[in-house]
């Protein structure tokens, strides 16, 4: 399969259930073991407010304010330009987006409205009760590992990270090979995000094929991170995916996307190797982040 965006469409595998269903939470748990990922429909975030997001932050990426905002080096908080966008682990070009870091504490854009800080705490509560539904349907002798349950791991957890993306309108001078977002795992427990205004999130399948994730506008797309995966000895898979470039008018188009990050507090126990903080510098020196 090519690097951009393919007609082809491949079977992920992966579940979209209802939210309402009695069986949601084994049939969600099943799905995040064997693919990495799960899609729920019916969920109680309201689209509105994630209509109301892309509306304000596309505005305000279009907008000379958020240079106001540019990154703090240390706390990692504000405005990433397109010029010191990330480096996917063994890529070696910058990924095709610009992006803001919101944490609880951190410094928010006075332009935009609070729906940004709404989402962030009605989807970090909506994780936790996933986090809760795995934890039921985990094997006894995988969930014994765990150092407390999960959803306690990211109760109040200062590193929890929402990251309002835009991928700006391709312009044909793009760096050969260069992807929205270039293949990669996440770092964190469990990573949530509402189904996006334009398709692009693919993950590489068992057989080693990229395919579309399934992500109609309004359901939410929820995969597991690599803390679950240390945390759970493998039995839950980080799975890799990218953000594959669209063609046709689709590439002429902005494309938002709202990924919370959960993270653990950074003194949770994840393995007899890692700390969540111990594990999470490990993995930003490896981005080039931190020295």
């Amino acid at each position: 399969m090519s690097e951009t965006a393919a007609d082809i469409e491949i079977d992920t595998g992966v579940a979209a259930v209802s939210y309402l269903d009695p069986n949601a939470p084994a049939l969600f748990a099943e799905s995040l073991r064997t693919t990495g990922f799960g899609v729920l429909r019916d969920h109680p975030i309201p689209q509105a407010l994630v209509d109301e997001i892309h509306r304000d932050w596309l505005a305000f990426f279009d907008s000379e304010a958020k240079h106001a905002y540019a990154y703090d080096k240390e706390k990692h908080d504000g405005f990433f330009s397109t010029a010191v966008s990330e480096v996917a682990k063994g890529n070696d070009k910058k990924d095709l987006k610009e992006y803001y870091h919101y944490f609880g504490w951190g410094r928010y854009p006075a332009e935009v409205s609070d729906a940004a800080r709404r989402y962030y705490e009605l989807a970090g509560a909506l994780a936790a009760e996933l986090l809760s539904w795995l934890e039921t349907h985990t094997p006894p002798d995988v969930r014994a590992g765990f150092s407390m349950p999960l959803a306690e791991m990211i109760k109040d957890s200062p590193a929890t990270l929402l990251r309002i993306l835009r991928y700006p309108p391709l312009t044909g001078n793009e760096q050969p090979g260069a992807l929205r977002a270039a293949a990669h795992e996440d770092i964190n427990l469990l990573t949530v995000l509402p189904a996006s205004n334009e398709r692009g999130l693919q993950l590489k399948t068992a057989s080693g094929e990229w395919g579309y994730v399934p992500s109609d506008f309004g359901t939410l797309v929820v995969n597991v991170g690599d803390m679950l995966q240390e945390a759970s000895g493998g039995y839950y898979k980080s799975t890799s995916h990218r953000v594959a470039n669209p063609t046709g008018e689709s590439a002429r188009r902005s494309r938002i996307s709202l990924p919370l990050f959960l993270q653990p507090r950074p003194d949770v126990v994840l393995s007899s190797r890692y700390t969540a903080g111990s594990y999470l510098e490990e993995r930003l020196r490896e981005l080039g982040v931190k020295q």
